[in-house]
């Protein structure tokens, strides 16, 4: 998606949405959450270790293929996962909002095991609903005033997803310049393959492997993060500190919440290492955290060799502002 402000480019579209809305969605919502309303969005949680099964033994597929069985028509609605939609304060008025949706492939939407087929979505009616609020008179004034001495601030968390590739065959993975510039509050990683994220009907791009990971640690300007790496063992079932990072990097870790995924789960299908790089591991704590500089690296190595090529997946939160002056203008702190 696009999405413009005033003609200014707020959020480019990339290949990698599809993955920033499953990240957000699997990562920040529970079971009764996902098991209720995100059905509006079509969310039916995928069965561990059937996440490639065009078949019954997935459950998740199973409720997705009711919905939409004999080409029926199906209705969807949610929130779209752009910066701008994802906070709280009302914009001001005299600002022109533009989007611009870019398809995915059918072959990336769609899940089958039939060979030789060309199944097609088919977009039949596609609306946007915008809540509009009429302030009062007082406060336009108020409004204007402030603006004649600064700007209106949104702060946001922007998101940025980069996927690049791995050879089949390697051990170890050192991906220098990960991030390269400010650095990112909160960091998730995973690894699909590579067919399914190019869009192959009879494979899964939301299958996150663990493909023997043993060991794995972020280098930020010489400095290892976390300072003992993550060392899970999949082929003895040891992964518990791995499986944490998915509670501690969202603010999970010490209340009555959960994310839907299941120890189980974590190493068939739902591998996925978390890191909130905050000093105070505060990333979504609703508070100003000072923005830092550097490179990031990335470091994996594998029991085995990659038996084939993989993409990694890098989701990295930023801590931005989206600023509009008096002649609305649109001011960011980022390059799209």
């Amino acid at each position: 998606m696009d999405l413009y402000l005033n003609d200014t480019l707020v959020t480019p579209s990339t290949n990698t949405y599809p993955y920033r809305a499953y990240l957000e969605t699997l990562m920040s919502y529970g079971t009764d959450t996902k098991n209720t309303r995100l059905q509006n969005s079509l969310w039916y949680k995928d069965t561990k270790g059937h996440l490639e099964a065009a078949h019954n033994h997935n459950r998740g597929l199973q409720s997705r293929r009711r919905r939409v069985a004999e080409s029926c028509v199906v209705e969807l609605y949610g929130r779209p996962h752009l910066d701008l939609f994802q906070q709280d304060k009302l914009f001001v008025n005299g600002v022109a909002l533009k989007m611009k949706l870019v398809r995915s492939r059918d072959a990336f939407c769609l899940h089958s095991n039939a060979d030789g087929v060309a199944f097609k979505v088919k977009l039949v009616d596609v609306s946007l609903f915008v809540r509009k609020v009429k302030v009062a008179p007082s406060v336009q004034m108020a409004h204007a005033l402030a603006l004649e001495k600064g700007t209106a601030k949104y702060p946001v968390q922007r998101v940025v997803t980069k996927i690049f590739a791995v050879p089949q065959g390697n051990m170890q993975i050192n991906k220098e310049n990960l991030f390269l510039g400010q650095l990112p509050q909160r960091l998730v990683i995973g690894l699909i393959h590579n067919q399914a994220f190019h869009g192959q009907y009879g494979r899964n791009p939301y299958n996150f492997l663990h493909l023997d990971v043993n060991y794995l640690a972020l280098h930020i300007d010489g400095r290892q993060i976390p300072a003992k790496p993550l060392t899970p063992d999949f082929a003895r079932g040891l992964y518990a500190r791995s499986y944490f990072t998915l509670f501690e990097a969202v603010g999970k870790s010490q209340g009555d919440e959960g994310n839907d995924i299941t120890y189980d789960d974590y190493s068939e299908g739902y591998t996925l290492f978390a890191f909130d790089l905050t000093p105070d591991e505060a990333a979504g704590g609703g508070h100003a955290q000072l923005i830092k500089h550097g490179n990031l690296r990335l470091e994996i190595h594998f029991a085995n060799p990659l038996p084939n090529t993989v993409n990694v997946v890098a989701h990295g939160e930023f801590q931005s502002l989206i600023e509009v002056d008096k002649h609305r203008n649109v001011l960011v702190d980022f390059s799209t």
